[in-house]
């Protein structure tokens, strides 16, 4: 998967943390977010008026976390034109947001998406086929 990295983050799951990555040729931003609580993977659009949060996607909760004790590498890449974002955590993608198409995928589909923003239509159900946004 020919991704451009522009975070990377030692983290401990339910240990408060903020990730954020730019995307390199355009304004949008991708945030993870681990509250102590849960972890959740943000997509931004700070020119935007208001709230610049476009959709967020959830990624695990803490409790449900077997390895949690184990410290995590996440990372956030971007595509070759800066329009799609993945989440890795340990090399594993969790959550894939395309500002283009105005989808985002998520390994638990939750929630489900608002009535504006990102994803303002379809769903957050995950799509192997997503993972070819970036090759």
């Amino acid at each position: 998967m020919p991704i451009q990295v522009t975070a990377e983050e030692e983290i401990s799951v339910g240990i408060c943390s903020i990730v954020e990555g730019a995307a390199p040729e355009s304004h949008y931003v991708a945030v993870f977010e681990d509250d102590g609580d849960t972890g959740y993977f943000y997509a931004l659009d700070p020119s935007f008026d208001g709230n610049p949060i476009q959709d967020a996607v959830h990624i695990y909760n803490v409790s449900n976390v077997t390895d949690r004790a184990k410290p995590s590498v996440v990372k956030i890449g971007w595509s070759v034109d800066s329009r799609k974002a993945v989440l890795l955590i340990n090399s594993y993608p969790h959550a894939i947001f395309d500002f283009e198409a105005k989808r985002a995928f998520c390994r638990t589909g939750f929630p489900p998406p608002a009535s504006t923003g990102l994803c303002a239509c379809g769903s957050h159900e995950w799509s192997e086929a997503a993972l070819q946004l970036f090759a």
